[in-house]
């Protein structure tokens, strides 16, 4: 045998950031890859902004490339609530609180921008291949074949699946499951990604009479705005119930720039700040697409050869920035138990057995964190949804102190994975400590390590203490938001 033959070999199939990520995070790894890319390029223009948390940066900072991300972004200023007609019920320093705490600024930039970076930084950019259109996977004893729709075969001994929330991938692996073990994947499963809202999202010049820097929601009973602001683009976004859920196997609607016309009438008219109506911004978009906003985490994330990372596996409301953070953690923790598999067998390639128990570790260590951050992104999503939630973000939430609320993310934040096999470089100083880092170990506690599990919004508790302390009084018991 060859040596050729001899390396483990992954076959990324989706070029987005969990792709990318796959890519820089296996290459610094020495481990053999390619990325399959069904389309033509990697970062074409379309999607809204994207947050990058502390822990996001940490990795990013891992692989190289924080520099050339973080360059001409601006940190994000303050964070404001209006009521549906324009007035200011919260100013919050949150995201100034964030850097405090974890040394990294926030970044927020336009989504291509990300995987433009991420392309471009990468030390052999040979291991992406574009217009390669998945045909079918198929499985044996001593590794997987993936067919393209060209004719062409792939060989490697693992598949990874980073093809989004519409998974090719995620299909195979549910077939192959049930296959082998009849009713391993379940209907309720199948159907835990769903989406209940869709969202009208463009892209703006700079607009300064809003601010430069700043992130606004404005919640109502009928939808949500959402903008962030940097001093070169505006990243808006507007929320609507759906009047049902939307589950697998149902595919999105194709909505058309008509739909996001219609939409965009229909809240012409709303107070964006004091001075400024949504229908004046709306007509200086640069661009402008209608979505579903699917969310869910599945309990399975591999079977034989194939696994699951990114939008495949977990996908969270786009409101809180944690989707692409919470990508990059799962294709982290996935190149951590690769590489220690591989540290294991010398560098030769694993037995069926190994290659299981190191999926299975993957799946442990992030299953529980990412129903836990699932759960966070999806209450502190929910707008005007019900009475509660109209009482939590209109009431509530604007009393609660700054340093509060960036404890509760701060929570997320401390307990997230890196690639354990690298250092981080003048690791910028902050006031909570990484705990994934301090302890030098994995938990299956949700993701936290220490002991402290993440409690999807625990915030609630310290809501009852901000009403006792700013309006005298107890409240009555809340419900649980976990």
């Amino acid at each position: 045998m060859s040596d050729t033959e001899s390396r483990f070999r992954v076959i990324v199939i989706g070029g987005g950031i969990a792709g990318l990520s796959a890519s820089h995070m296996l290459q610094k790894a020495g481990i053999d890859h390619i990325v399959l890319e069904r389309r033509s390029e990697v970062a074409r223009l379309e999607g809204g902004s994207m947050f990058i948390y502390p822990h996001g940066s940490r990795i990013l900072d891992q692989l190289g490339c924080l520099d050339t991300v973080q360059k001409g972004t601006v940190p994000p200023g303050r964070w404001f609530i209006r009521l549906p007609g324009g007035k200011k019920i919260l100013e919050s320093t949150f995201f100034s609180h964030i850097q405090k705490n974890h040394g990294y600024n926030m970044l927020i930039f336009e989504r291509p921008k990300l995987l433009r970076d991420l392309y471009e930084t990468l030390p052999d950019k040979t291991r992406v291949r574009t217009n390669a259109s998945v045909d079918s996977i198929k499985q044996d004893e001593n590794g997987v074949d993936v067919v393209l729709s060209n004719g062409e075969v792939e060989r490697g001994d693992l598949v990874l699946g980073c093809d989004g929330v519409y998974s090719t991938v995620r299909s195979a692996m549910w077939d192959a499951a049930n296959a082998a073990s009849p009713g391993m994947i379940t209907v309720k499963e199948k159907r835990a990604i769903s989406a209940d809202w869709y969202c009208l999202v463009f892209v703006t010049p700079g607009i300064p009479e809003l601010s430069e820097t700043d992130m606004t929601v404005i919640n109502s009973a009928e939808h949500t705005h959402l903008f962030t602001l940097t001093p070169k683009k505006g990243f808006f976004s507007v929320y609507f119930l759906l009047d049902k859920p939307f589950p697998w196997p149902k595919r999105a609607k194709r909505f058309t720039e008509q739909d996001a016309e219609d939409l965009a009438r229909s809240v012409a008219d709303h107070p964006l700040s004091d001075t400024v109506m949504f229908g004046e911004v709306w007509k200086r978009r640069l661009r402008s697409s209608v979505i579903h906003l699917e969310e869910g985490v599945l309990d399975h994330w591999y079977h034989g050869r194939i696994a699951l990372a990114g939008d495949s596996a977990h996908k969270v409301m786009p409101n809180m920035g944690l989707g692409g953070n919470s990508s990059m953690e799962s294709v982290a923790v996935l190149t951590n138990r690769l590489r220690q598999m591989l540290v294991d067998t010398n560098w030769r390639k694993p037995s069926s057995a190994k290659l299981e128990e190191t999926l299975a570790a993957y799946q442990e260590e992030r299953v529980g964190r990412m129903k836990h951050i699932f759960k966070f992104s999806s209450n502190m999503s929910q707008g005007w949804r019900t009475p509660w939630y109209k009482f939590l973000s209109t009431w509530i939430i604007p009393v609660i102190p700054d340093s509060m609320l960036a404890a509760e993310m701060s929570k997320i934040i401390s307990g997230a994975p890196r690639l354990d096999f690298l250092e981080v470089k003048d690791l910028p100083p902050g006031r909570v400590p990484w705990e994934y880092v301090a302890n030098k170990k994995r938990s299956t506690e949700g993701g936290i390590v220490g002991g402290n599990k993440l409690s999807s919004l625990s915030l609630v508790t310290a809501l009852g203490v901000a009403l006792y302390y700013y309006y005298g009084v107890r409240p009555l018991p809340l419900p649980s938001l976990a």
